[in-house]
């Protein structure tokens, strides 16, 4: 049998057994399953989240994304036909003949069109905004503008309307009682990002005041998630995919810790693979320094990596650009060994689950 070629996608495809993947989190952000995988030698070891300050060493530094969900999946009816649709806001149009619509990811029956009407509901099911759909935007996304609210900023009007954007695969969607709370990091801050950078979810206060009494710094990157992100390669080899852009900054103070980090001998641990992306977008000129911008950096086998040394990384969706730049961190033979481990001892899959730190 010959190896997979590392640029065809079906190469990071792998069976992922549904009753692994986590519907509910753990009561105990803390008490997840770490899988330790050493690029080294190739060990593979089975720790706790709580082992992590032991795990990493004194000098270190753990860069988080401080990007903050925002209550992001829409529910409502056609006004012209009744059906039901469902939208996810992503952000809002930068077009300048747009300016203040939305654009967001529609999902109903039939054909809308330009010009129809949406009724949103809250979560107690009664009428709470309007949209009109104006336009399409990349991706096939359409841009929608609020008639009820047109002077509010988005996260106001989200915040009486909008329900947690859980993935599909939890639950198909449907927020449940503390999700508002689960599905977003204690470190969150800066508001505007469409899921969860769910490598952080499993931080708590206590994790950060371990780290700090081991000498291990932290630092915080911004990057707002996308549906992009987890959108499985439909292309038959990498090249062919196409990444959608996603807002990011890297902030003078971050850069400024990664390098008294590197001048001390110590690693730059990416906490999530938003991490990572916002890390080496801010470094593609050859050196880091303070970056904001929107990013589409698709990390490929090969792809020079210039300021991550070790990543903590939930497990992901099969023939999805995270399994494709989790593997181009590792090799892609040595996470796939990893994978078929964590299936082998029934870890928790996907964004509730368990996790794996690679360094």
């Amino acid at each position: 049998m010959t190896d997979p070629d590392p640029l065809a996608a079906d190469a990071y495809d792998y069976e992922l057994p549904a009753e692994l993947i986590a519907q509910e989190p753990l009561a105990d952000r803390a008490a997840a399953r770490l899988l330790v995988v050493n690029r080294a030698d190739g060990r593979l070891a089975h720790r706790s989240i709580r082992d992590l300050p032991a795990l990493l060493a004194p000098g270190d530094l753990v860069v988080v994304n401080d990007t903050k969900v925002v209550p992001a999946r829409l529910v409502g009816r056609r006004a012209q036909t009744g059906g039901r649709w469902e939208g996810l806001f992503l952000r809002r149009s930068a077009e300048e003949s747009h300016r203040g619509a939305w654009v967001v990811l529609a999902q109903t029956r039939g054909r809308p069109a330009i010009g129809e009407r949406i009724v949103l509901t809250d979560r107690a099911g009664h009428d709470a905004e309007r949209l009109e759909l104006v336009g399409r935007a990349e991706g096939g996304a359409w841009l929608a503008r609020p008639l009820d609210a047109a002077a509010e900023p988005p996260e106001s009007v989200l915040a009486r309307v909008g329900r947690v954007p859980l993935p599909g695969y939890i639950r198909g969607g449907v927020e449940h009682a503390g999700d508002l709370d689960r599905y977003q990091t204690v470190f969150a801050r800066t508001a505007g990002s469409a899921a969860a950078p769910t490598a952080g979810l499993h931080f708590t206060p206590e994790i950060f005041a371990a780290l700090a009494s081991r000498g291990i710094e932290r630092a915080e990157v911004t990057l707002h998630v996308g549906l992009g992100t987890f959108r499985p390669i439909t292309a038959a080899t990498l090249d062919g995919h196409v990444m959608h852009a996603e807002w990011c900054t890297c902030p003078a103070a971050a850069v400024a810790a990664i390098e008294a980090t590197k001048a001390r001998g110590g690693r730059v641990v990416a906490v999530g693979t938003t991490a990572v992306r916002t890390l080496e977008t801010a470094a593609r000129g050859g050196s880091l320094s303070p970056w904001a911008g929107t990013t589409d950096l698709f990390i490929t086998p090969g792809f020079p990596v210039r300021v991550v040394d070790a990543l903590l990384t939930n497990f992901h969706m099969p023939r999805t650009t995270l399994m494709v730049l989790v593997s181009a961190l590792a090799s892609r033979d040595l996470v796939m060994r990893a994978y078929a481990e964590a299936i082998r001892e029934r870890y928790r899959m996907l964004s509730y689950g368990d996790a794996m730190l690679i360094l």
